[in-house]
């Protein structure tokens, strides 16, 4: 007896500069679905160079979801990005038997295919005066908060990894209770009846450096410095903590040169792919697509059409 052919949510995903969104939008269009975005600054109105988003002619062959969608003034997570991307994902599977979730924010991607704690969503006024409480006190500040309010967590914790010590803390304040007291491990994984496939984009990592090196001076080109001059006064806010924003801001400070900046802005760049790449290897689920030197994003499709079709869910 043959086995009916399922649903598909198929991931795009890999390091940032790797090629995923050209892939996804060749894919869409052989499957006749959408994209779901899986970006935690392409949501964000405003910074469409800065945030190398989807350009028009990209949202004119494929509808894209969740891109450019939120001011940058409301506060956004995994959690909310698990129930948008469900709620998206559902009558895309219905109508044409695949979605794609195209991306390289890992934790949304973990949110939505494997669950999430859920957590409160933290008032942007909240976030902000802790940051500039940071700003003025300093990070043993901070350390000294973790522990009167988490004391459990601040054992655990890296306290070298500052981001992870403020998200604690703001969660504490904002629940009034632990933050570790909410993570229960009790993830509520998606209401969607389809098989997942999770590709990776993967290609040695002197190219991929290269490719973000190029990327960095086709968005200085681009407007880059425009787009962030037009948001700087809005620096303190979570969205604009990224990496792209904050270098340059420093050269429009008058802190950096702009060479500097972009240099500076590559490098951090780098740091970060190093990081998905770690996060994925963690993660025994992904397919890997190698990416050869001549490959094109045509290619690539046929590539990752032929691992959709073999996949063992």
């Amino acid at each position: 007896m043959q086995v009916p052919d399922r649903k598909k949510l198929i991931v795009i995903t890999g390091p940032t500069a790797s090629g995923k969104s050209a892939l996804a939008i060749e894919l869409a269009i052989k499957l006749n679905t959408e994209i779901i975005s899986a970006d935690s600054r392409q949501i964000y109105a405003g910074l469409p160079v800065t945030t190398a988003a989807p350009d028009d002619a990209d949202l004119a062959r494929v509808r894209h979801h969740l891109v450019g969608v939120l001011p940058l003034q409301s506060p956004y997570s995994a959690a909310r990005f698990r129930d948008d991307a469900t709620r998206i994902a559902a009558p895309l599977l219905e109508r044409s038997g695949s979605a794609i979730v195209c991306g390289g924010s890992m934790m949304y991607i973990d949110a939505l295919c494997d669950g999430i704690d859920d957590l409160p969503d933290v008032d942007e006024s909240l976030r902000s005066s802790l940051a500039h409480e940071v700003m003025t006190r300093g990070t043993d500040w901070l350390l000294n908060q973790l522990r009167e309010l988490d004391p459990a967590y601040y054992e655990r914790v890296d306290r070298r990894n500052i981001k992870r010590v403020f998200h604690a803390v703001e969660l504490s304040i904002m629940a009034g209770r632990p933050y570790s007291s909410m993570l229960t491990g009790k993830k509520t994984p998606p209401d969607l009846d389809c098989d997942i496939i999770r590709i990776a984009l993967r290609m040695p990592r002197e190219r991929l450096f290269e490719r973000i090196g190029a990327r960095v001076g086709v968005m200085a080109r681009a407007g880059m410095i425009e787009e962030v001059r037009a948001v700087s006064n809005l620096r303190h806010l979570n969205s604009l903590n990224t990496v792209g924003v904050k270098e340059i801001v420093k050269y429009i400070d008058g802190e950096w040169t702009l060479d500097f900046a972009l240099a500076r802005l590559a490098k951090n760049t780098r740091v970060y792919a190093k990081k998905q790449m770690t996060w994925l290897q963690r993660k025994p689920e992904v397919i890997y697509l190698d990416v050869k030197a001549d490959d094109t994003p045509a290619s690539l499709c046929q590539k990752a059409l032929g691992i959709i079709q073999t996949a063992i869910i």
